[in-house]
């Protein structure tokens, strides 16, 4: 199950990402509700998908 943390980890490259509108919106107003950075939840959600990726064989 996804959980957000609140801790930082030591974030030092910057990459930049493309975002359609609606997708902007919804993570924007979901970082607002739950009090965390915009930032802080794409690695935590880019992590916990490629932690439980399940490839098709």
């Amino acid at each position: 199950m996804f959980t957000i943390t609140k801790k930082n980890k030591n974030t030092t490259i910057p990459v930049s990402i493309r975002f359609n509108e609606e997708l902007h919106a919804k993570i924007k107003e979901f970082t607002d509700k739950h009090d965390v950075s915009f930032n802080s939840l794409v690695l935590q959600c880019c992590e916990y998908a490629l932690d439980n990726y399940a490839e098709n064989e």
